[in-house]
């Protein structure tokens, strides 16, 4: 008779998450999953398989919270400006206040990773296009509601946001503490609007 699972797999992956996001893939060992985790070797690798498919679990798993969190603002908001302040401000508080200096799990993976795994690559590029998505969303209802300029296209405003969302985690993860630095960054892409 096959034993039943004593823990939750969402709460493994999101232990999963702040170790990998933390050490990275590569400084993540086998012993350290199994201390974060809380997991025997033999629960871990029966649940999730090897390091590289619970790695790719716990990526998609935060891929996909976060990018409910934010479609879920930007789709409710009744102001697409006002948001997309609030959401790239906390970015800027999350970063200053980081005292590990984690910056975004994606953003790390892709760089760490995705020129030499093509399931990271794939997730990663997934990541990007529906980010963009959501945001050229965002800023077409921002447009056809006036509260954002339509002297660029919609298009093009996406991609910039995304990158700089990305930009702002790299300087976290590189341990950019200085506010005025996010302040002018912010100030900069705020004009396009």
């Amino acid at each position: 008779m096959a034993r039943t699972k004593e823990f939750n797999e969402d709460q493994a992956l999101d232990k999963a998450i702040e170790i990998f996001w933390h050490k990275g893939y590569n400084g993540t060992s086998a012993q350290d999953l199994v201390t974060h985790l809380g997991l025997s070797r033999s629960s871990l690798y029966d649940t999730f398989g090897d390091k590289q498919k619970l790695f790719s679990k716990a990526l998609n798993k935060y891929q996909s919270d976060n990018y409910v969190k934010i479609k879920e603002l930007l789709e409710t908001t009744s102001n697409v400006k006002e948001t997309l302040t609030v959401i790239f401000k906390l970015a800027v508080v999350e970063s200053l206040e980081d005292r590990i200096t984690k910056g975004c799990f994606m953003v790390n993976s892709a760089v760490e990773l995705a020129m030499h795994d093509e399931e990271i690559a794939k997730i990663v590029s997934s990541n990007q296009k529906v980010m963009e998505e959501v945001f050229y969303a965002a800023v077409k209802k921002g447009q056809e509601a006036g509260q954002i300029s339509t002297k660029n296209e919609a298009r093009l405003l996406a991609r910039f946001i995304f990158n700089t969302y990305s930009g702002i985690r790299v300087l976290a993860r590189a341990g950019e503490k200085d506010k005025q630095v996010y302040d002018d960054i912010l100030k900069a892409m705020f004009t396009l609007f």
